[in-house]
């Protein structure tokens, strides 16, 4: 027992016999009983790839990502590969767009050169594919428009096609991101049909229509022309729907189930996380990452450390699978240490 005597009163203070601080004391003690790690494995890097040749465009939303052709990506791939980066998820920017999004179940469409391009190069790497139709159509939205409404069930089969295309390629897995009700079984059922029952589905079961998706739409050119996506994106405030929604995910054979954005969503990660025994997946969105790269850039916060508490949080959340613009990022820092 200690006193400390003052000049208005004596105070007692009982040592505690609890000492949380004695495995804070050293780093090695820190890293002995750290609870949740970051995964190298676990991390998977977008790259947006449009047509030509030679190209590698910085975004100007998005410091430090770029727009690639299919040559250029391929040695984008093999430095992420070098990194210990094992996956990659390929987003399209075609130079043609119409109402039917056509260009996006071409066999010759960007992202189909570019899987097979990958592939032949390194063929370990997992390619998956974000299958939505928004970069794709003349109004930017997700499926087949019926007057001004996405026409869910054409869409489906819309979905279907580019699948196909995606899976003849050589992608791995089909990420539908349209939010289109009773994709997933339509997936399943058009892929093992054609003998592609090996493919894998990694459904963006809840995707909310959020504000922090922005700086993605510069990128990808895929900003609506008419209206939002709210009536078939998640209301933000809706977290027993997200269950629902996985719910039905799970039930039609998806494979992976994932959450976006991040983390404005922690809460529904983890209720995921806890419902079901699926791989979990969570989408670490464009407007995250560039606010976390503007405040670094203005000195406001130290980038390093921001960056690995964002994905500690994605960890401990109860995420296995991290999309993020920052996996090459931390993946070189990793290295270093």
């Amino acid at each position: 027992m200690t006193s400390i005597d003052t000049a208005a009163e004596q105070i007692v203070v009982t040592p505690p016999y609890a000492r949380p601080r004695r495995l804070r004391r050293t780093p090695a003690l820190r890293a002995l009983v750290r609870e949740q790690q970051v995964r190298i494995d676990g991390l998977v890097q977008p790259l947006f790839v449009l047509p030509g040749r030679g190209v590698h465009e910085e975004i100007s939303s998005m410091p430090g990502i770029f727009r690639y052709s299919t040559d250029t990506v391929v040695e984008e791939v093999r430095r992420l590969a070098a990194l210990g980066l094992r996956s990659v998820l390929l987003f399209g920017i075609p130079d043609r767009k119409d109402e039917i999004a056509s260009s996006n179940y071409d066999p010759n469409g960007v992202v189909q050169r570019a899987a097979e391009a990958i592939k032949r190069a390194l063929p370990e790497v997992t390619v998956i594919a974000d299958l939505c139709n928004c970069e794709y159509t003349s109004h930017g939205h997700c499926g087949i428009l019926k007057g001004e409404t996405v026409d869910n069930d054409a869409t489906l089969a819309l979905l279907a096609r580019v699948a196909l295309t995606y899976a003849r390629a050589g992608v791995d897995v089909v990420a539908p991101s349209d939010m289109m009700d009773g994709r997933v079984r339509v997936l399943r059922e058009n892929l093992d049909a054609h003998a592609f029952e090996d493919v894998t589905i990694m459904a963006y079961s809840a995707k909310f229509a959020s504000a922090f998706y922005g700086p993605f739409r510069d990128a990808a050119e895929s900003a609506p022309s008419f209206g939002d996506r709210r009536s078939y994106q998640m209301d933000p405030a809706n977290r027993r729907e997200a269950l629902r929604e996985a719910a039905l995910d799970v039930d039609e054979g998806a494979d992976i189930i994932m959450v976006k954005p991040g983390l404005p969503y922690l809460d529904v990660l983890r209720e995921l996380r806890d419902a079901f025994e699926l791989p979990l997946a969570v989408y670490n969105v464009s407007g995250e990452y560039s606010m976390l790269k503007a405040a670094a850039q203005h000195g406001w916060i130290d980038e390093e450390r921001a960056i690995d508490e964002t994905l500690l949080a994605f960890a401990r959340a109860g995420a296995d699978v991290t999309i993020t613009y920052f996996a090459a990022e931390y993946a070189a820092r990793a290295r270093k240490r």
